[in-house]
């Protein structure tokens, strides 16, 4: 098996297990809407379900519709994620590590939708009474990969570009 292919699998693998492990005990063991503070003020874990997407994205729009865009999106993202980690991660650990990042997001809220028709969310950040939409281990590995993709986009526009003499 190519390294490439092991580096992939061990964050798909490592990062989908966190998120359902970390959702199954919230899930069996706090009530819906129930919080425990961890730092007072500034965060707390509070058991919520996202019918939509980031930021409650089609939260308004009917099940049957989520259902169906959402399953559908994730599946055109698989295939996506999938394409690049085969024609273009060959031998860069940083790419691939991108790309495992957001598959195993993107796998660990699909399986929340299939399972209960939206995303077990937990991680609640505020200050006061502003709250940041509350968010999982599938989001931050979502939103880190794309960081991660965004630095490997931007080490490679540098190393493409040609050298400018003066």
């Amino acid at each position: 098996m190519k390294k490439r292919n092991v580096i992939f699998l061990a964050t798909v693998a490592g990062l989908l297990i966190l998120d359902q492990v970390t959702k199954y005990v919230i899930h069996t063991g706090m009530a819906l809407h129930e919080s425990i503070p961890v730092i007072p003020g500034f965060f707390s874990i509070t058991y919520i379900r996202n019918p939509g997407a980031a930021f409650g994205f089609l939260a308004g729009a009917s099940p049957t519709f989520r259902y169906v865009f959402f399953i559908g999106i994730t599946l055109a993202a698989i295939g996506l994620i999938l394409h690049y980690l085969r024609v273009y991660a060959d031998e860069d650990q940083l790419l691939t590590i991108s790309l495992g990042m957001i598959l195993s997001g993107a796998l660990g809220n699909l399986i929340d939708r299939i399972r209960f028709g939206e995303v077990i969310d937990f991680l609640d950040f505020y200050i006061g009474a502003n709250h940041w939409p509350a968010f999982n281990v599938a989001d931050s590995a979502i939103s880190g990969g794309a960081f991660v993709l965004f630095i490997y986009i931007v080490r490679m526009k540098k190393t493409a570009s040609p050298s400018r003499t003066a």
